[in-house]
């Protein structure tokens, strides 16, 4: 029997099998990784760029390939798959454009010597451990900052992505990138903890629950390793009472939906003040009753199935267990009968303090909402949770959102009168149980470098 068997969550039938390696296999591949990286730290900052130029370039000959299999492994609708690509290209070509500047040496006049130079320089090998939720984009985000670094790169995919894994390894091996810098490890999970400990393996990253991001966070720091750790989040979208109700009920919407609602900065909980709550109510409730859930190949499809059954069927105890302790709901809530692990657009309201609803992270299509006396009240509710990832807030009075966001929002993204995923040239990453580290936006980058600092007298 294999050890790794991939399944199409919209069929529920099997995909492909695939065994772990040996550990023989896993030190071979560490050897050639460092090997590589010995190699990779001496080539100059433009010629990184350039050939991570190349990275993004064969990318999009394989645009169509890797989008099918990412939407036959894990469910999400091709249309998002093809923009999800789009996102990596735009990595590679934001980090070819300003990796250079990025890294360039900081030199500093000091008082009792010529010069203090400030240089950033390469570490070794990154380990990453991805999520399935994003199977390309989350690989892409910290190896292309990682090779731009000059570090060399290993990936341990969620298993249920593996053939995604194992494609986008050989899309850079067919750029121009030395093969060694990037290899995709079909590990276990005693193997992975034996790799953190391994000398060569520099530092670990993981995208991930804020359960796993404890056990590896307590293994890296056993290993005296730098961790970078983005892990789960119940992201509050605050709509105030001088909101666009239009744009709020749309985003809202899109931002709870988006890659079937599996996403960790995705609108979580909903905090509506008093005055506008009924109308955003009876608006965002018409709008998930229209969602429709089906093959995430078909075009009409408006969300997908989750991405294993067995998620689906926790997403829906977490909704039992709430509406047990006083939620109701609004729409959706039921497990739809037939093949497939779908589960429709829900939204639970009544949602307070001890329930899941409310204190959890729930991974898929279902939204909080959630009354607010005022705007006092309403960043009250939004900053008492245990994460910290991301939030946003609706008014007409940017002033106001913008002076909130920075001054109060206890997290590390704040959106305002929209919503966008990521974006290369601002970070990413959250504070509390939502981990710690910050990838894109120029900080990525520096993450897994050491900050030198050269005397100069």
């Amino acid at each position: 029997m294999s050890d790794i068997t991939t399944v199409n969550p919209a069929t529920g039938e099997d995909i492909k099998n695939y065994d772990y390696m040996s550990n023989e296999e896993v030190n071979k591949i560490v050897d050639a990784s460092h090997n590589a990286f010995l190699e990779w730290r001496n080539v100059s900052h433009e010629e990184r760029g350039r050939i991570i130029k190349t990275i993004g370039d064969k990318l999009m000959e394989y645009k169509e390939e890797l989008s099918k299999l990412m939407t036959e492994e894990r469910g999400k609708l091709y249309s998002q798959s093809v923009q999800e690509l789009g996102l990596c290209k735009a990595i590679c070509d934001y980090t070819a454009e300003n990796g250079v500047a990025s890294l360039a040496d900081d030199v500093r006049d000091i008082e009792g010597m010529k010069k203090g130079l400030v240089t950033y320089q390469p570490i070794g090998i990154i380990y990453g451990m991805q999520p399935w939720n994003f199977p390309a984009y989350q690989v892409f985000r910290y190896t292309i900052a990682n090779l731009m670094a000059g570090n060399s790169v290993l990936l341990k995919h969620a298993s249920n992505v593996t053939g995604s894994g194992l494609l986008i390894e050989k899309i850079l091996h067919e750029s121009e990138l030395p093969n060694d810098l990037f290899r995709t490890i079909l590990i276990d999970h005693d193997q992975s903890e034996e790799l953190i400990g391994n000398d060569k393996v520099r530092g670990v990253t993981l995208t991930g629950s804020d359960d796993a991001g404890r056990i590896v966070g307590q293994q890296a720091a056993k290993a005296i390793k730098k961790a970078v750790l983005e892990l789960g989040s119940n992201d509050a979208f605050i709509v105030l009472e001088d909101a666009d109700i239009d744009t709020a009920v749309e985003t809202c919407t899109q931002a709870r939906l988006i890659n079937n609602g599996e996403t960790c900065v995705a609108a979580k909980r909903f905090i509506v003040v008093d005055s506008v709550y009924d109308e955003f109510r009876k608006r965002i409730v018409e709008k998930f009753e229209g969602t429709k859930s089906g093959d995430p190949m078909d075009d009409s499809s408006d969300i997908g199935p989750l991405a294993r059954a067995d998620l689906r069927d926790q997403l829906h105890e977490q909704v039992e267990q709430s509406v047990a302790k006083g939620a109701t709901i609004a729409v959706g809530g039921k497990v739809p009968e037939g093949k497939g692990s779908f589960y429709p657009a829900t939204i639970l309201e009544n949602v307070e303090k001890g329930q899941p609803a409310y204190d959890d992270e729930l991974f898929g299509p279902v939204a909080s909402l959630i009354r607010a006396k005022d705007e006092d009240d309403a960043m009250r509710i939004a900053n008492d949770s245990r994460y910290g990832l991301g939030g946003a807030i609706f008014s007409k009075d940017e002033e106001k959102a913008v002076r909130l966001a920075r001054e109060q929002f206890d997290t590390g993204m704040v959106y305002v009168n929209g919503y966008g995923l990521a974006n290369p040239a601002l970070p990413f990453g959250g504070v509390k149980d939502s981990g710690y580290g910050r990838e894109h936006g120029g900080f990525g980058i520096k993450e897994f470098v050491n900050i030198k600092a050269v005397h100069v007298f």
